[in-house]
């Protein structure tokens, strides 16, 4: 189960679902065989490389090696959380998802929510329209009409009860108000939570309204910035204000600069600066980090240069370096003191700014300047120090280049070494020396690879396997995966190779099954399953060899039972067969 819904519907669904449809309608398909091709939507290529499979209902680009099912696609090509892209996909073909244990407590509600969210965005944009005090406060900051469209500001009326009377006309209609975060008060006393501040929409990567940002117009006017609480579609720690209108404006995003403000995020959009998007009123958390790097590979993170700023952008470190697999980057950018990235862009302009991001610190520098900080690395004691500090933070940076040259470094600077890891002096040497022995053997599968591959390929070929296996006795790495996936198969008839990764959600074992999936195997399937059956029959045999080297193993430390005698004289009768 992934996300709290059921496997069982993510089958029905794939089934339903044909992924050529889905891709077509996003890239220009050309059929190519029983396949389909085209240019990878996910990188820049020339000729195609891309393949729609609608028989795995699968696809593979041989370029970047991007791949997935319908899913998949829809999360890296829409950039969809994994729950909004299966929501999406039911949509197209009628169908409800369930959702086990209570997700989000009220899913069945939520329609009405986003409606009720998007009538107050009218409302509050209405309001702007009428409030000659309010335009004039965007026009003094600068931010002009096509702005203020974008990003659909608005104004919440000096009223205690402008949203209960447009909205709330029933009972109902109140409840709904309460539970979306747009009324406070206790008691049967409620009234607008915004009341007299320019309003700023919060949008989700859907575009949908979920919540609001409001800001007073003078300074005396009460708290600057509230934003609504949480509610059952708004989690101010997964969210970032101006994604969307960032997706609207690049196909493909390059790059992502977190600020701090909604009007930080304003006007560099205007200055055209079109990638800055803001976090809620919170520090950056994990949950932002992976929605970041899912959008774009290099990150910016614009913080004050003060102590906070500096206590800000190593709380964001600390979100980031679990996230940090190969491939992506991060900076960090300190700004002047009394500077923000609205002042600063409508100071020195779009050049200037960009100036500033090219001499923005990485991630590395940062890090190793901060976890240094009071030690003395012209002492042992200082050194031990900052080991002491950087390896629990370096370890949560996923297996790769960029961690084996962090402890690298580390090892640079502190004379000491990651625990396990190999000494950097060695390590080309060794990496050279292994290059050089796979170079000098033919290329081989194993048995299990190769009937694992066989079978995420054609998932029935596992409904004909009946239990006992022998094989699955077998001290081999993979046969437990292979046990796990013919039971799947037999459970789930009709599973196809999408739907079957899909089941491995963010499991480890997943990148290694989306590699088998394309794995070629020549012959037709008739070929296939005479492969398969041959490798499963290999298996058998090995697994007959290993008990009878136990049991003789046994025999020669100890005694055996009368019932493993009569076992050991039978495998040794048949022998190697």
């Amino acid at each position: 189960m992934r996300g709290r819904i059921p496997d069982s519907f993510i089958d029905d669904l794939l089934a339903r679902v044909d992924i050529v449809d889905v891709i077509e309608q996003r890239v220009p398909l050309k059929k190519a065989g029983r396949d389909w091709s085209a240019r990878c939507p996910f990188h820049d290529e020339r000729s195609p490389s891309f393949t729609v499979s609608p028989v795995k209902q699968f696809y593979h680009c041989f370029g970047c090696g991007a791949h997935g099912s319908a899913i998949k696609f829809l999360m890296d090509y829409d950039r969809l959380e994994f729950v909004d892209a299966v929501e999406e996909l039911a949509a197209r073909v009628g169908l409800k998802v369930p959702y086990e244990g209570g997700r989000r407590e009220v899913r069945e509600d939520s329609s009405e929510l986003f409606e009720l969210l998007d009538g107050a965005a009218g409302f509050y944009r209405r309001a702007l329209a009428q409030s000659e005090k309010a335009r004039a406060y965007f026009e003094r900051r600068g931010v002009d009409e096509a702005t203020r469209t974008r990003f659909g500001l608005g104004y919440a009326p000096d009223a205690w009860d402008g949203i209960l009377q447009a909205l709330g006309r029933t009972p109902q209609r109140i409840a709904l108000l309460d539970k979306a975060g747009m009324l406070a008060g206790e008691g049967g006393k409620r009234y607008d939570r915004f009341r007299d501040r320019v309003m700023f929409p919060i949008l989700d990567r859907r575009g949908r309204t979920i919540a609001f940002g409001g800001r007073v117009m003078g300074k005396d006017d009460g708290p600057k910035y509230l934003n609504s609480p949480e509610t059952p579609l708004f989690h101010k720690g997964q969210e970032l204000f101006g994604l969307w209108q960032v997706r609207e404006a690049h196909q493909k995003i390059t790059r992502l600069l977190v600020v701090e403000g909604y009007m930080d995020v304003i006007a560099l959009h205007q200055a055209g600066i079109t990638q800055a998007v803001a976090t809620l009123g919170t520090a950056t958390t994990r949950e932002h980090a992976e929605i970041l790097f899912r959008n774009a590979a290099d990150v910016f993170f614009c913080f004050d240069g003060d102590r906070a700023g500096r206590q800000a952008a190593w709380r964001a470190v600390e979100s980031v370096l679990p996230r940090m697999r190969d491939g992506r980057q991060a900076w960090f950018l300190f700004l002047p003191d009394g500077e923000d990235p609205d002042s600063l862009v409508r100071q020195e302009g779009a050049a200037g700014f960009e100036q500033r991001l090219k001499a923005a610190t990485p991630l590395s520098t940062f890090f190793f300047a901060e976890v240094g900080k009071e030690s003395d690395l012209a002492s042992l004691e200082g050194k031990a120090r900052l080991a002491a500090r950087a390896r629990p933070l370096i370890a949560q940076i996923p297996e790769g280049a960029f961690r084996d040259l962090m402890e690298g470094e580390l090892e640079r600077l502190s004379g000491t070494r990651m625990p396990g890891g190999t000494p950097a002096a060695v390590a080309p040497l060794i990496a050279r020396a292994s290059a050089e022995a796979r170079a000098s053997r033919p290329p081989q599968r194993s048995l299990v690879r190769t009937a694992v591959a066989l079978l995420v390929q054609n998932p029935a070929l596992g409904a004909a396997i009946e239990p006992p296996w022998t094989f699955a006795e077998l001290r081999q790495p993979g046969v437990p995966l292979l046990i796990e996936l013919i039971g799947l198969a037999r459970s789930r008839p009709g599973v196809t190779t999408g739907a079957l990764i899909e089941h491995f959600g963010e499991r480890e074992e997943r990148a290694a099954l989306q590699k088998l999936a394309v794995m070629p195997f020549p012959g037709d399937t008739q070929a296939w399953q005479a492969e398969f059956a041959g490798a499963l029959a290999q298996l058998d045999r090995q697994a007959r060899l290993q008990r009878r080297d136990d049991l003789q193993r046994k025999l020669a430390e100890s005694s055996l039972s009368p019932a493993e005698n009569d076992e050991l004289r039978s495998l040794l009768a048949v022998g190697g067969r």
